[in-house]
């Protein structure tokens, strides 16, 4: 399976070590070595290099890092710990045999590949922020009145996997559950 998460924020103010190890735990209980593990950014934003490699480290699963601002990769050591580090990446995801096309990103962008045609965003950086929501904001206004070029068939979904927002909850998620989570917001507006 492959689980999605932006990891990195203060949990409830916590310690670091409380924090790491609260992340530390919610991983391992939910993932395999087997398990593909995306990470949207800012992986080594709290604490120092070693306390990063030591983490990371005890994380199970493949861990691909979708590069964020505060990701300073420069330690061989750290690098090691990934499958893949890279500043963007599509792919694709199934739920129920339907495939998803997928772009990850650490970034909201305002176009991307094949938007209009069902591909789903899936980005961190705005944290839960008023910058975020004025973010969806301009996508829905964007697809309501037909000012972009690229949206065709469908409106653009892109979705803050942040690990803050209430259907992230500080956990990792299935393209399924995020899907599902999301669904059920937006039915409850």
């Amino acid at each position: 399976g492959s689980f999605i998460t932006w990891i990195v924020n203060n949990i409830l103010r916590l310690s670091l070590e409380e924090m790491h190890e609260t992340i530390l735990a919610n991983w391992n209980r939910k993932v395999t070595n087997s398990d593909t593990v995306y990470i949207l950014g800012d992986a080594t934003l709290y604490g120092k290099k070693e306390d990063a490699i030591a983490l990371v480290a005890r994380m199970k699963g493949k861990k691909v890092l979708v590069r964020g601002n505060h990701d300073h990769i420069d330690d061989y050591r750290y690098q090691q710990l990934y499958e893949e580090i890279c500043d963007y990446k599509e792919i694709q995801d199934g739920i129920d045999g339907k495939q998803y096309h997928l772009v990850l990103f650490h970034y909201p962008i305002f176009s991307w590949k094949n938007m209009g045609h069902g591909t789903i965003l899936l980005y961190g950086h705005t944290h839960d922020s008023m910058e975020d929501t004025y973010y969806q904001e301009c996508l829905r206004k964007m697809a309501e009145q037909e000012c972009s070029r690229h949206i065709y068939e469908c409106r653009p979904q892109a979705y803050n996997v942040g690990c803050m927002k209430p259907w992230m909850n500080y956990e990792l998620r299935s393209l399924k559950e995020i899907l599902s989570f999301r669904e059920k917001a937006e039915a409850g507006k």
